[in-house]
């Protein structure tokens, strides 16, 4: 009966095609934002954790007592003053005020990991200058203020132009030589980051040493790089456009600049930015980082890594980035576009160890 029950269905055409292979969708394992206080990414002041969760209180709470995020990074970091254990109005022993034990609790309380961001393209000559006197103090430093406050530590070096690649590897080789690579993410201090350009072709030197050098899966150094944002939010096809870069690495420039494996990166995209909210924040059905997803969670290695899928987002930026646009704060809070977000996509909290390859 079976048989006959099958040549009947086919004799009349019924039967189903194969079904359509399907890309392997990848968690996202990193689901963060970078954060600028209330002063436009000085912190220069130290606040209470009354008043700083006034503001940012939607980071650890998506409106169902769960964390919107599982990474903060605190930005920025001046890289001369914290070698020069710089103490003035803004800035104690190198670290600005606003970077205290008490705000770093709140947010690793609730499961979620800290890091501090030395750099941003405004201190670009200060990381110059401090490279050059003395890049692997720089690092040691750079690992005592993790240990102190036990965060991570991201290096945001924005120098296009012939940036101290070698004084750079002594920091990093001075900073590992106190908190070596973790590939289990257990120990928060070992965590040491690197941001790169949207794409492959800005901040190019700087972006094929760390590809070539300290992202290899085989050999990690680093535990990963942010493809930071571009001048403004980009369309799904320019992000995935410009992710795709870091992919596929650009074997005509000369030297060429080798791929990338997806599980060593993120995606960086706009969450505050101009006077009107943006879908990131508020509205996450109409937001690029849905659109994109499936993108981001599916992309196959090319010529580096295993894995399909890089690491996740990184959103720029949380409460007042700039002295224009509204930012992150009340009623401008991001709920309703990264707190459904985290709920979709199941981001865990606190971060599960990392893909490696």
């Amino acid at each position: 009966m079976k048989r006959l029950t099958f040549f009947l269905v086919a004799l009349l055409g019924l039967t189903s095609a194969p079904a359509p292979a399907v890309a392997a969708v990848t968690p996202i394992q990193i689901f963060g934002a970078w954060h600028c206080s209330d002063d436009f990414c000085t912190w220069g002041t130290a606040r209470t954790v009354t008043q700083f969760d006034s503001q940012n209180h939607w980071l650890i709470d998506r409106g169902n007592g769960q964390p919107s995020v599982n990474v903060v990074v605190l930005s920025f970091v001046n890289p001369l003053k914290l070698l020069n254990q710089t103490t003035d109005a803004t800035t104690l022993g190198g670290v600005p005020r606003g970077m205290t034990p008490e705000i770093v609790n709140y947010f690793t309380s609730r499961g979620i990991r800290v890091m501090l961001s030395i750099g941003g393209i405004t201190y670009t000559d200060d990381w110059d200058a401090a490279l050059a006197a003395n890049g692997t103090l720089l690092g040691q430093r750079a690992a005592a203020v993790a240990s102190q406050l036990g965060v991570g530590i991201e290096i945001d070096y924005e120098q296009n132009t012939d940036p101290n690649v070698t004084a750079l590897q002594a920091f990093i080789d001075a900073y590992r030589a106190i908190h070596p690579y973790d590939a289990s993410g257990a120990n928060p201090r070992a965590r040491l980051t690197i941001d790169v350009a949207a794409g492959d072709r800005w901040l190019i030197a700087l972006n094929r040493k760390a590809t070539a050098d300290w992202l290899r899966p085989g050999n990690p150094v680093l535990d990963y790089a942010n493809a930071m944002v571009p001048a403004r939010q980009p369309s799904v096809s320019s992000a995935q456009a410009n992710w795709q870069e870091h992919v596929d690495g650009k074997a005509q420039y000369n030297p060429p600049v080798p791929p990338l494996a997806p599980a060593k990166f993120t995606g960086g995209l706009y969450v505050a930015n101009g006077r009107s909210p943006l879908p990131e924040c508020t509205n996450f059905a109409g937001s690029v980082q849905k659109a994109i997803a499936p993108y981001l969670q599916s992309v196959a290695p090319n010529g580096a890594g295993t894995t399909a899928g890089m690491l996740g987002f990184m959103f720029w930026a949380a409460e007042r980035p700039s002295t224009r646009g509204i930012g992150t704060v009340p009623p401008n809070t991001c709920q309703g576009g990264i707190g459904t977000a985290a709920t979709t996509f199941g981001i865990q909290t606190p971060m599960p160890a990392l893909r490696q390859s």
